[in-house]
């Protein structure tokens, strides 16, 4: 099978035709403007010097050659050679030459313009590297704010992602990461339906086990070849594909010196390239010839719909990059060369990505590690200590003790039954298996209930809630779930609250969200124990050992809150004690009802 290295793409064909048009347009109007001045010097023959007519020519030699390049310049100045000796150098009408200076005249013509051509076209070629170097700096600097900028690391992925689609003006670019659980997952997209890219996390956890299927790259594929030999491919137009040791190597590497090294790469890359080293007027013939096939290549091969490269980063292949068109993938050469050093920023975030999943995981492990601890602190102390005393009280009772007694039994019963269930919700927790039933209920209805569930928790102590006047506070939340939320933090007030203190309740809302502080005078947590007050298990140092809990309380609130789309925070209270508020989204205002029941 022949590949077919030049392909076409909409809209680098209107591109290729609107130069063609330019193109044709100057030739146009330099031979032109080479005739018009030709006839207006014959005009006044007899008046000029050869020396006239040597700087009008030169000049239009220049003019053609910045126009059209160096191949209309030569052209220019050939046919300025013809008319010269033709029409201004005796005898007048035949290309001979009577006097031996005129040699010289013609020569010293020619020989200076094709010298100011070639030097112009050096300049002029020169200066258009200068700026596609430009063009390219400025686009990598972009990539790299994208990318510094960007606090995750599958973010920057997918501002790689587009910028790579931008730059290559490709249909499509894909980015697979090779997982630490040794699935390759596509991360990032970047499609011109996708505005500024789509970012797939694959563990994101609104993704479905299909679309998360659909995502992964299925075993034997083309992605998880390429990773596993670490070696490019392109797919062509008819369903087959060639490997990148397939194809001719290329005689120069399209991304310097960190590509020399990978020639199949470099191959890859080349079959994607449009050549534009052929002169100008081979350039025009095959703009010509392709024009009449409708845009397309004649050739007998089909064109590159895609082409895969291995993002390699320590000697290592660590995910795919996938540049795709539909009607076939074309590069100029500055892009190819773009693209190879925007592949290397992509291996760079795709490694980036995969330290970062590997951290979290060994973070996960380690949070694991403590709560496994803590666990079995809690079993074998907070259970085996209600335990020993129910079995102690049992043995009294059977050896006729008193009755009354089997009161303290049904208390650390109870006491028992707490524990299990909070580690129960906690296990439910960190699993993901909490699934909030979202509905618009009332704060009025929230801390009625909540007053009532933790009744026995407040006892005496007065409870002082202030809600805005006028106003019925309604949210967006799960009202069991945030009910628990509520009645953990009465409890937790009312367990450091010292004896006949108050405790606070404060409601209102804050433009789209609803917050609800429960504030305290107790101890409160020392600065270097704040961020540790939601971790599990967790009791501040000096508690009074009559002041009984487990440390799961403030844990499964929090994560019962943020299973909801809420937060829950703490802050120390103005004049001594904790303030822990909840942070739930509000539903549309709703006017007070006379007949509805208040607090």
């Amino acid at each position: 099978m022949t590949l077919l290295f030049e392909t076409s793409h909409p809209e680098s064909s209107f591109r290729d035709s609107s130069t063609r048009r330019r193109m044709l347009g100057r030739w146009a109007l330099m031979l032109a403007i080479l005739v018009l001045a030709t006839i207006a010097m014959y005009v006044v023959r007899r008046s000029l010097d050869k020396a006239h007519v040597t700087l009008v020519y030169l000049l239009i030699v220049l003019a053609a050659s910045a126009a059209g390049g160096r191949a209309l310049g030569l052209t220019v100045a050939g046919l300025a050679f013809l008319c010269f000796d033709f029409f201004f150098l005796v005898p007048y009408l035949t290309l001979t030459i009577s006097n031996p200076l005129d040699w010289l005249v013609l020569v010293a013509f020619l020989i200076t313009s094709v010298v100011a051509a070639q030097l112009l076209y050096r300049a002029n070629a020169t200066a258009d590297e200068a700026m596609q170097r430009a063009i390219e700096v400025d686009r990598l600097a972009a990539l790299g704010e994208e990318t510094l900028n960007a606090a995750d690391a599958n973010e920057a992925l997918r501002a790689i992602a587009d910028v790579i689609r931008h730059s290559t003006d490709a249909d499509r670019c894909e980015i697979y990461l090779h997982g630490i659980d040794a699935r390759i997952t596509r991360v990032a997209r970047a499609a011109p339906n996708d505005e500024g890219g789509a970012l797939e996390h694959p563990l994101a956890p609104s993704l479905g086990n299909a679309e998360r299927a659909s995502r992964t790259a299925p075993r034997g594929s083309l992605i998880e070849w390429i990773i596993d030999h670490a070696a490019s491919a392109v797919e062509l137009t008819d369903g087959t594909v060639r490997v990148a040791h397939e194809l001719p190597p290329p005689r120069r590497s399209p991304g310097g010196q960190r590509w020399e090294a990978q020639a199949e790469t470099a191959a890859a890359v080349r079959a994607v390239t449009r050549v534009e080293s052929a002169s100008t007027l081979r350039r025009l013939s095959e703009s010509l010839r392709t024009a009449d096939a409708g845009g397309r290549s004649t050739a007998d091969g089909p064109a590159v719909r895609a082409i895969a490269l291995p993002l390699q980063a320590r000697s290592h292949a660590v995910g795919v990059l996938r540049l795709m068109s539909v009607d076939g993938l074309s590069l100029s050469p500055e892009q190819a060369r773009l693209l190879v050093a925007l592949a290397y920023y992509a291996a760079l975030g795709a490694e980036r990505a995969r330290l970062v999943a590997t951290a979290e995981r060994a973070e996960a492990e380690r949070r694991v590690d403590s709560l496994r601890s803590a666990l079995l602190t809690a079993v074998s102390h907070d259970l085996r200590t209600p335990l020993t005393t129910i079995k102690g009280i049992a043995n009294e009772l059977l050896r006729g003790g008193d009755p009354r007694r089997a009161a303290i039994i049904e208390s650390e019963a109870d006491r028992l039954n707490a524990l299990v269930s909070d580690l129960l919700d906690l296990s439910r927790i960190h699993a993901g298996a909490v699934r909030p039933a979202l509905a618009v209920n009332t704060v009025d209805d929230l801390l009625g209930a909540a007053l009532q569930g933790a009744a026995g928790a407040l006892g005496t102590r007065r409870v002082r809630i202030d809600v805005p006047d006028g106003e019925l506070l309604a949210g967006l939340f799960d009202f069991t779930q945030t009910l628990r939320v509520v009645v953990n933090l009465l409890d937790n007030a009312a367990k450091y609250s010292p004896r006949g203190g108050a405790i606070d309740i404060r409601a209102c809302r804050q433009g789209e969200r609803l917050t609800i502080d429960v504030m305290d005078r107790g101890p409160g947590i020392p600065s270097g124990e704040r961020d540790r007050v939601f971790e599990a298990f967790y009791r501040p140092p000096g508690v009074p050992p009559d002041i009984r809990g487990h440390g799961l309380g403030l844990s499964i609130a929090r994560g019962l809150a943020e299973a909801e789309g809420a937060s829950l925070r703490f802050a120390p209270r103005v004049g001594g004690g904790s303030v822990f508020t909840l942070d739930l989204p509000a539903a549309a205002a709703m006017a007070v009802d006379a007949d509805l029941p208040s607090l």
